[in-house]
């Protein structure tokens, strides 16, 4: 039924569209409550950052530039600092050297035995939380009254390793007097407070599902193909930061190689006069030398700038040999 033209003209009109709801306007210079207990709770950070981080890199960098010795006005050298470290400089290499060696010996033993220690206690048997316990303790312990208490047991002539190695049988070693044992007694000092790796290690292998070792035993897998297969591949995430965080600490060591050397200065010779120890005697030199606090700020960038080269490829190729969800 259609309406008559009078109904038309009485028919109500048609009601105005509603209009579109406004979105709320976002006050210039307005900032709500929560963001600013946002800015409240970092700005402490911040500070201490700039201050901390931010303000002594830029003045060493400025200093690298320098010839500084603290007291005096510093004056503009240009790159000479660089030149003098890489061409004239007896100390540098050897430090290279020794810091190399101290990397290609640590790093890869703190994994590996930081993840067979993880293994043995992710076990459930008797007593295996005294041992985590026991294992980690080192790392609680006062860092330089361990190192000096390892001093004692290095002694070549009443130390307790040599008299172990007479009690065995086994030739006596020069440990820390030696040239070529010095970085060696170091690296198992540094390894004395692997309990930390190990820590991280537990953890990642308590993550993983138990449904899949349950499967593979089903399957028939033996405990090598478990772990190879299943273990290795699932905390490989874990083994980058791993990596990463044993890489810079081996790049910043210096408690051991200042206390242990016999003359605190890296000795014998340059042996264990690592990167860090260098930068500290050329910028807190003994009685009778000056501070050079110009080169030991240009001694500072450059293991800054390796540290970083280090880490941006650890992160840039950790994806070809890591697990992912997403791989597949």
């Amino acid at each position: 039924m259609t309406a008559t033209p009078d109904q038309q003209l009485h028919r109500p009109p048609h009601p105005p569209p509603h209009p579109p709801p406004r979105r709320p306007r976002r006050g210039r210079g307005k900032l709500t409550s929560d963001t600013r207990a946002a800015y409240m709770f970092m700005t402490p950070a911040l500070v201490g950052f700039t201050v901390f981080v931010v303000y002594p890199l830029i003045r060493s960098a400025y200093f690298s530039l320098t010839q500084y010795n603290g007291l005096t006005t510093p004056t503009f050298v240009g790159l000479d600092n660089f030149r003098r470290m890489f061409t004239t400089d007896p100390s540098f290499w050897p430090s290279v050297r020794a810091t190399l060696l101290l990397v290609v010996l640590y790093v890869p033993l703190s994994l590996v035995i930081g993840l067979l220690l993880a293994v043995f206690c992710n076990r459930r048997i008797r007593g295996v939380r005294m041992v985590r316990t026991l294992i980690y303790l080192p790392v609680v312990l006062p860092v330089v009254a361990t190192i000096t208490l390892w001093k004692f047991v290095f002694n070549p002539q009443v130390g307790l390793a040599n008299q172990v190695l007479s009690w065995l049988h086994l030739p006596t070693s020069e440990w820390l007097s030696g040239s070529s044992s010095a970085i060696p007694s170091i690296v198992i000092v540094m390894l004395w407070s692997v309990g930390s790796t190990m820590i991280i290690f537990l953890a990642a292998l308590q993550a993983v599902p138990t449904e899949l070792y349950d499967a593979a035993r089903i399957d028939g897998a033996g405990p090598r193909t478990v772990f190879f297969r299943i273990t290795l591949p699932l905390i490989s995430p874990i083994m980058v930061l791993q990596v990463v965080l044993q890489l810079v600490t081996a790049l910043q060591t210096f408690n051991q190689p200042k206390i242990l050397s016999p003359d605190g200065q890296g000795g014998p010779g340059f042996s264990t006069r690592v990167l860090m120890l260098s930068i500290y005697n050329h910028g807190f030199p003994t009685l009778g030398r000056v501070a050079e606090f110009g080169y030991a700020s240009a001694q500072v960038w450059v293991l800054f700038l390796v540290i970083v080269v280090v880490i941006a490829a650890t992160a840039r190729f950790s994806s070809i040999w890591t697990y992912s969800d997403h791989a597949s």
